[in-house]
């Protein structure tokens, strides 16, 4: 009997895209210290949320977010990256997620529909958009009245031009707080930031759409 379970493990195993099983693993080894539990709850996604992953990459908060809010909910995986995307897309279809959606967004238009989210990640992305202003009128066209954008990114000091953050992959959380409120939003709350595997610094800032 033994050998038949192993003989089955390993079909299984097969079946899964050796892209997929670093990912994830590497994706195991994160989650010790990005504690996304704790970034889904600080923007109240529960079962059944629509959400928005903007600059997705391969996925690790899509599917993460996809298994909170379940089949009732919605992830928009939003990603400039075609060819990432499609890998993101097969992925889903594979794990039955029917409740992710990738889209192709431009880099000054997440692309998605007025008021069709409750809540926003941007994790490791935003210190990469030119189109920044843009971007965010997009992000708070697309949140419900009342709903929470996090913006989750590598910390570097501020007072530097802007092409410099953009080559060293970081930005001053306090210019992600003037850019936020410039286009519209409310500053909500500053969360307990993260040290990733390599002992850089993650800063975690929440915003609101205002209601009417």
């Amino acid at each position: 009997m033994w050998y038949l379970i192993l003989l089955f493990t390993l079909a299984a195993l097969s079946a899964v895209p050796a892209q997929d099983r670093r990912s994830e693993s590497e994706w195991e080894r994160r989650d010790t210290w990005q504690r996304p539990a704790e970034v889904m709850d600080a923007l109240r996604i529960t079962s059944g949320s629509a959400v928005a992953d903007i600059g997705a990459g391969r996925g690790y908060f899509t599917m993460r977010l996809a298994q909170r809010v379940g089949p009732q909910g919605r992830v928009f995986a939003v990603d400039t990256d075609a060819s990432t995307l499609g890998r993101l897309r097969e992925r889903a279809e594979r794990e039955g997620l029917k409740q992710v959606t990738v889209v192709e967004s431009a880099h000054d238009d997440p692309r998605l529909d007025p008021g069709v989210v409750d809540a926003i990640l941007v994790v490791n992305a935003f210190h990469e958009m030119r189109e920044f202003d843009a971007m965010l009128q997009g992000m708070l066209r697309a949140l419900k009245p009342g709903g929470l954008i996090g913006v989750i990114d590598s910390r570097a000091d501020p007072g530097k031009p802007r092409s410099e953050y953009f080559s060293k992959h970081a930005i001053p959380e306090e210019l992600v707080r003037e850019d936020a409120e410039r286009n519209g939003f409310r500053f909500s709350a500053r969360k307990p930031g993260f040290r990733d595997a390599d002992g850089d610094q993650w800063f975690f800032l929440v915003f609101e759409k205002p209601k009417p």
